[in-house]
């Protein structure tokens, strides 16, 4: 297990936490959980405000193929693809990949990137429907927290029986109470969140031995 940022190269996000806490009521974080229009395409006080394709994947999706030396032939799962933009961009960072996604957002799916058409399925990260070590990587970006703890430990352990250990999630993490605090004004979906030690601990207790880092909101 390793602590590295596949998704350094992303743009840095401006986070107006200030108004989000003056938005964020029970009933926005109820229709967000929902992962339905209003979070991917409706006002930004219910999610991303517009979920469009940007190209931002695009080195990712190197620095993926990279790191676990993915070669054409080899299958690669994203759990809680969204759209379908990073397996998109997987496609072209390495022609010949096999890469599937999965998410539970049916208006997501609908909606995704024409090019993804047949490589997406619906589900949760809990149950995955593949073999034991059926893909050569799998990857859960901001995903897995969604769930409650022990919906979080099944999906962990989900991730580590596909890929064998070969894997990368990120999650929502702080490291200290002034951290913790701006985390929670600003969070709608996570459900389960700890500092990098209470992770560490998660992580074991699922038996995942893939690759991690952390959403730290400063």
């Amino acid at each position: 297990m390793a602590e590295i940022d596949l998704l350094r190269s992303l743009p840095k996000t401006r986070r107006d936490v200030a108004s989000r806490r003056a938005a964020k009521t029970a009933e926005i974080v109820r229709v967000a959980s929902r992962f339905g229009q209003e979070y991917f395409d409706g006002p930004r006080e219910y999610g991303y405000g517009g979920y469009r394709y940007d190209g931002r994947w695009v080195p990712v999706a190197r620095d993926v193929v990279a790191h676990y030396g993915l070669r054409a032939g080899d299958r690669v799962l994203d759990v809680g693809c969204a759209k379908g933009f990073l397996v998109r961009d997987l496609l072209d960072a390495c022609p010949g990949l096999d890469v599937v996604g999965l998410d539970i957002s049916a208006y997501a799916l609908a909606n995704a990137d024409a090019r993804c058409r047949g490589r997406l399925v619906r589900g949760t990260a809990e149950f995955l429907p593949f073999a034991d070590r059926a893909f050569a990587c799998a990857l859960a970006l901001d995903t897995v927290h969604n769930l409650p703890r022990d919906g979080t430990v099944r999906a962990l352990a989900e991730l580590q029986r596909v890929s064998g250990g070969r894997a990368f999630v990120r999650v929502d993490s702080y490291r200290n109470a002034a951290e913790k605090a701006v985390f929670e004004d600003w969070v709608l979906t996570a459900r389960t969140h700890d500092s990098p030690d209470g992770w560490h601990a998660l992580f074991a207790e699922a038996g995942y031995r893939g690759d991690h880092c952390w959403t730290i909101i400063a």
